[in-house]
C-alpha cells in the first residue's frame, strides 16, 4: 500500500441538495446529480440515491426500460435487486455488490426488488461514453461484494469500486473516462487524503454523518462539487465527531456535446431521434 499525500487540496465549489423524485414504476429516490450539472461534472450524467425501510417506496421496481450511449453503475448497500436484460444477462445484486452495465448501442433491461420487506438502499451513477464508444455492443458485469477491494487505513475503510486509491486497484477500470469511485467509511475525527488529477471533475456525496472539506462542512445528504483549482493534487476529507460515510467520485471529462432524451444520451439531436426510432421499431437492442 502506498501512502498518499495531498499538498494542494481542493476546496468545495458549491453544495448541492438532491431533488426528491420517483422513477421506474414509482420508486422513491433522490436525484443528486441533475441534468443541469452534466457539463460541470462531465463525464458523469446522473447520481440517484435511494434508501427506505418502506416496501411501498420500492416494491414496484424498474420494469423493462431502454438505454443507449452511456454506462450505469448500481451500488447496493442494503437489499436485493434482480437484473435481466435483452442481451440475455441476469444477475442478483445484493448487499455491497455492484452492477456495471455498458448500454452502448442499446439494451433493454429491468431491475426488480427481490424482497417484500426490509431496507433497500443504494446508488445509481450514470457514466457517459465517448462518441466513438456510444454504439459499441452492450456489456454487463456483476461484481459481488467480495470482489471489491477494501483499503484499510488508520480510522478509515475504503471500498475501491473503480480507479485506484493508495496503491489499491479497484474492481473496474475505464481508460477514456478514468473513473474513481470510492465508498469511504470514516471513524470520528478520521482524516482521508486522495490524490486527484487537477483536470478531473470530482464530487463527494455524504450519506452518513458529516465531513469537513477544507473550510466547508458537508452534512448528510449533501453533494460537494470540488473546485478544479489549478495546481491542486487531491482532496482531504475530515470526519467530525461521529462516524461518516461518503462516496468520492471523479473522472476525466470527455468535453463532447451532450444530447439527452430520457434514457438515451448521445452527441446530437439527430442521433437522439435515431435512438427513439430504433426503440420504437424494435431495433435498439438488435
Amino acid at each position: 500500500m502506498k501512502t498518499a499525500t495531498v499538498h494542494n487540496e481542493r476546496s468545495v465549489e458549491r453544495l448541492v441538495v438532491g431533488q426528491a423524485t420517483r422513477d421506474g414504476a414509482g420508486v422513491k429516490l433522490t436525484r443528486v446529480l441533475t441534468q443541469d450539472l452534466q457539463h460541470r461534472l462531465d463525464p458523469f450524467l446522473m447520481l440517484d440515491a435511494f434508501g427506505t425501510d418502506s416496501p411501498e417506496d420500492y416494491i414496484a421496481g424498474f420494469p423493462d426500460h431502454p438505454h443507449r450511449g452511456f454506462e450505469t453503475v448500481t451500488y447496493m448497500i442494503a437489499g436485493r435487486m434482480r437484473h435481466r436484460d435483452s442481451a440475455g444477462h441476469e444477475g442478483l445484486l445484493t448487499n455491497g455488490g455492484v452492477q456495471w452495465m455498458t448500454a452502448g448501442r442499446g439494451v433493454i433491461h429491468s431491475e426488480m426488488p427481490e424482497q417484500e420487506d426490509g431496507r433497500m438502499e443504494g446508488f445509481q451513477l450514470w457514466l457517459n461514453l465517448g462518441a466513438n464508444d456510444k454504439m459499441r455492443p452492450a456489456w454487463y458485469r456483476d461484481i459481488p461484494s467480495a470482489e471489491i477491494p477494501d483499503l484499510r487505513l488508520p480510522g478509515a475503510t475504503v471500498r475501491v469500486i473503480a480507479g485506484e486509491s493508495h496503491g489499491v486497484q479497484g474492481a473496474m477500470r475505464r481508460d477514456r473516462t478514468e473513473p474513481l469511485y470510492l465508498d469511504l467509511h470514516l471513524d470520528p475525527d478520521a482524516r482521508f487524503e486522495q490524490p486527484l488529477p487537477a483536470t478531473h471533475n470530482a464530487f463527494v456525496y455524504v450519506y452518513r454523518g458529516a465531513l469537513r472539506i477544507g473550510e466547508r462542512r458537508v452534512d448528510v445528504q449533501r453533494m460537494a462539487v470540488l473546485a478544479n483549482t489549478p495546481g491542486s493534487d487531491g482532496v482531504v476529507l475530515q470526519a467530525l465527531d461521529a462516524p461518516a460515510r461518503a462516496l468520492l467520485i471523479a473522472g476525466a471529462p470527455l468535453r463532447e456535446p451532450i444530447a439527452q432524451y430520457g434514457p438515451f444520451v448521445m452527441n446530437t439531436r439527430e442521433q437522439l431521434m435515431q435512438a427513439v426510432a430504433d426503440y420504437q421499431q424494435g431495433r435498439l437492442a438488435a
